[in-house]
């Protein structure tokens, strides 16, 4: 039975990322990559994952940080939030996405926003930063003259609301 990717396609991982990871073709778009890179991670290719940043930013990935949280992760899943379609002539494009693991028996949900450049004909990883998330308080709101929730005794706004 043939293998799915990692990368959540649904294709063979032998027509899918497995060709990029090897070095028989690139990926053609900023998905395809982020795709590749993810499946990278799970086959444990770190040598893939920094062959496929920016070559200007490569320094700033060190190799054994990278292969020290591949092989501390149990990779579980990858799901892609928005790739908006680049043209042929785009040298720029972004990928919101969540990688799911679990490490040290905790699972952690990856949310990302990866950016994308192309340079001479080949896309590479750039940068990612991650997305703003609202913080709502569900709690009830402490009133300038309520007893403090710390408990010291004092109003909010002589203890921690000053």
């Amino acid at each position: 039975m043939a293998e799915l990717c990692p990368c959540g396609s649904k294709k063979e991982y032998s027509s899918c990322c497995e060709p990029l990871l090897k070095g028989e073709k690139v990926a053609v778009n900023p998905l395809e990559l982020l795709r590749s890179r993810y499946t990278a991670h799970v086959k444990g290719d770190v040598d893939y994952i920094i062959n496929t940043v920016l070559p200007s930013k490569r320094k700033e990935h060190r190799v054994e940080g990278i292969r020290k949280w591949i092989d501390s992760a149990e990779w579980l899943g990858l799901t892609v939030i928005n790739a908006p379609d680049v043209d042929a002539d785009a040298t720029e494009g972004k990928v919101e996405f969540i990688a799911n693991y679990r490490e040290k028996l905790r699972k952690i949900d990856h949310h990302e926003i990866a950016s994308f450049k192309k340079e001479e004909g080949v896309w590479y990883f750039d940068d990612s930063e991650f997305p703003f998330q609202q913080v709502v308080n569900e709690g009830p709101k402490v009133g300038r003259n309520d007893p403090c929730p710390c408990g010291s005794g004092k109003k909010y706004k002589k203890c921690c609301g000053a």
